[in-house]
This record gives C-alpha cells, structure tokens and sequence, in this order.
C-alpha cells in the first residue's frame, strides 16, 4: 500500500525535474542567442531565407574574448604582400567588382557597421549541445599526412584530399573553385579550404581556416557558403566558425561569414572561384585575410594564438569530408565537384595560384609540395605547374564507388 502511494509522488517529482531542465535549457538557448545577435542597425532578408544583421563594428562578438578587452580596432594592415597602394585599398570593394553572396541582391550594410548572419533558434538545436554549437568536434578534422595510424585515420570519421607544404610561413594564398557537393545526410559536411597550421598535431595545435562549405548540421540547409574557423588548441575549447565566438576582428561591410556564395561552378561548363589571401602583418602580429580582390576582411588577432603568435608551420589546400558509414558503407557525400582531379578542367575541383608568404613578407610558390588523402579510391589528390595557373591542386572524388565500397 505504502509502495503506491509513493508511485504518484515519484512521477510528479520526475516531472517536476524535467520541466525544470527543459526550462533551463531554454534559458540557456536564449541566453546564447543573445550573446550571438547583436543589437543590429538594419536587418537585411536573404533569398536564402538568412537575416543578415548590420550590426555596429564595435560591438561585435570579438572584444568578448578576455585578451581583447581593451583592444582598439585596426582599420587596414600596416603591410601587404602584394604591394598594394593603401590609399587605393578599400576595405570595401568600390573599387571592383562585388563578389557575390545571395543577401546581396536585398540591400547592404552602410559603412561603420559590419553583416552578421543571423543565428536562429533551431540553428543551436541541431548542435549536439549549446557549447559545441558553431564549433568542430575534434583534432581529427586536420589532416595528419605524417601519421601512419591507420586505425585512428579510420575511426575519425574524417576523411581528406590536401596538398600540403612544411617549413616557415607567414601567410598563404590561393583561388579556388566553388561547387556544391551533395551530401548525403545532415551530420555529414563537405569543404574546400586552406589550412594555416602551428605547433603539433596534439593538444596545442593552432589554426586559421578559410574557404567555402556545404554543411546541413551547421546550416540548416545544403547552400554552398563562405566560412573561416581558428583554434588555438586544437579544437578543443577555444575557437570556432565565421562570428560564432569572439576572436576574429571583422571590419568588411559587405562579406558576411557563413552566408551562401554564387554563382557555383557547373560540371562541363562555367567555373566561378573565390581568392582567399591570409598573411601576417610584422608591424602588429595579426594574422589579415582578404576575399577577392582587395577586399580586406578583417583580423585574427595574434593574442588569440601560440604558435601563430611566431610563424605557421605547414599550410594545407584541399578537401575534408565527414564519412559516418551509418550503413555500413562508405559515404556517398562529395568532396569538390564530386569527380576525380584527373578529369581535370571544368569537371574538377581545384586550387590554382598556390602561394605562400615567406620570411621576407613575399608571396612565392612553394617548394616540395606534398599530397595526403586516407582513401585514394574515394577522394583523391594531384599538383602540377602551368605558366598560367603556376601551381595548382586538383581535388575530390564521389566518395562511394565501385573502388570504395
């Protein structure tokens, strides 16, 4: 008798404390949501359906992050590697041609204010929790082209197709076509992308990432998008995609990170790509990138990091992929254009005017380009030279194949 009395009380606690965490839960949802969207001077609908805020330059997420509480904004590098003339160098880009992304077509941001891609409240739901929202999930994502541990190669999950360079470097550039692969379920991505990489591949790794994604998880759709992402610990607790945390220094009024890019490349006919130019500035350590043609981004301040605090120690161009095998098989998701580097021109992915930026602050090409992909059957890798493209990487493959089962 005492045992059912007790039954009914069991269940109104039980509920009790559910209703308790779903409302925390919610507090804490609401709470980041408001930690992301800033106070905005103009909202601008994208065709897309993101709502890109204009939001004031100084109030941005950045000057969050405890080394840069009193960080004072600078407006323009002290240096280039390319020569620019800066009084010429617009941190807009009046001075050419716009590249594209989709909200574009809807208005723009004024000057003095920089374009936030909205973050919505399914957005963080889709996470695995609020404090891995916008952020990825491990060291596995960097491709070790210096390990032979198979097995962990196999169990990451993470499957890639690089071109890779070893030494000292202080900045990195390339052009990149843009495509968008199909994936084949929403907890798997697929990028195209320079890695600018310091220290081990270990506990300490730092990096500073750029270039275009597919990726439904983070998203909430299968648009191609323009995105960057750093660590300074190896993706552990520090660091994140486009503005999702404080760090990067964004002072660009018409580039917004993690909005979708167009037009896109079509197999066997036009091809669109995107330059991405990252450098280190000598005068103040910050670490610069610029998308297209003098369109200055913004910065990842050099406080951010340890080892890239000095120099990088390798750089990496290519392809990352995320294979789950939910069905026992190999993914069916595409890396690039989804086709072999071998079919060349117009049906494969790839990089071309592959330079770095050495000691002497001087983009060159590379010496001793190596390559490194997990599964060749899957997603392969090649590099080559030409007059015209100097060098270049081609890239990609279709994932599940005959070869790869």
């Amino acid at each position: 008798m005492m045992m059912a009395n007790m039954f009914p009380r069991f269940v109104v606690v039980l509920c009790v404390v559910v209703a308790a965490r779903a409302v925390r839960h919610e507090f804490e949802i609401v709470t980041h949501l408001n930690r992301l969207n800033k106070p905005s001077m103009k909202s601008i609908k994208s065709p897309d359906g993101d709502i890109i805020d204009c939001v004031d330059i100084s109030q941005q997420a950045a000057f969050e992050h405890p080394s840069l509480k009193n960080h004072k904004i600078q407006m323009r590098p002290s240096y280039h590697p390319e020569g620019n003339n800066f009084e010429s160098m617009k941190v807009s880009s009046q001075n050419h041609q716009t590249i594209t992304q989709l909200w574009h077509s809807n208005g723009k941001c004024e000057k003095g204010t920089i374009p936030i891609r909205r973050t919505k409240k399914e957005d963080i739901l889709r996470a695995s929790s609020i404090k891995k929202y916008g952020k990825k999930s491990s060291l596995h994502t960097v491709a070790q082209p210096n390990s032979v541990d198979l097995d962990l190669i196999n169990q990451s999950g993470h499957q890639h197709a690089i071109a890779y360079v070893e030494g000292e470097f202080y900045g990195v550039k390339a052009t990149m076509n843009v495509w968008d692969p199909q994936i084949q379920q929403s907890n798997e991505f697929s990028l195209s992308q320079i890695w600018l990489l310091g220290g081990s591949f270990a506990s300490d790794l730092n990096s500073i990432e750029a270039g275009w994604q597919v990726s439904p998880d983070l998203y909430g759709d299968n648009n191609t998008r323009f995105f960057t992402y750093w660590t300074s610990d190896a993706y552990q607790a520090t660091g994140c995609y486009n503005l999702l945390c404080s760090g990067f220094v964004q002072i660009n009024n018409e580039i917004a990170l993690g909005a979708s890019i167009s037009p896109i490349s079509k197999y066997h006919g036009s091809q669109y790509d995107i330059s991405v130019l990252i450098w280190k500035d000598p005068e103040q350590g910050n670490w610069w990138m610029q998308f297209g043609k003098g369109n200055v981004l913004g910065y990842w301040p050099g406080s951010l990091f340890s080892y890239l605090s000095e120099s990088a120690s390798m750089i990496q161009w290519g392809g990352e992929v995320v294979n789950s095998a939910s069905d026992g098989q190999h993914t069916t998701t595409q890396m690039g254009s989804g086709h072999f580097p071998e079919e060349g021109f117009g049906k494969s992915s790839y990089f071309r005017n592959v330079q770095i930026v050495d000691g002497s602050n001087s983009l060159r090409a590379p010496k001793d380009i190596d390559t490194f992909t997990e599964q060749p059957n899957c997603y392969d890798v090649q590099t080559g030279k030409n007059d015209g493209w100097g060098s270049y990487i081609y890239y990609g493959g279709p994932g599940r194949n005959a070869n790869c089962p």
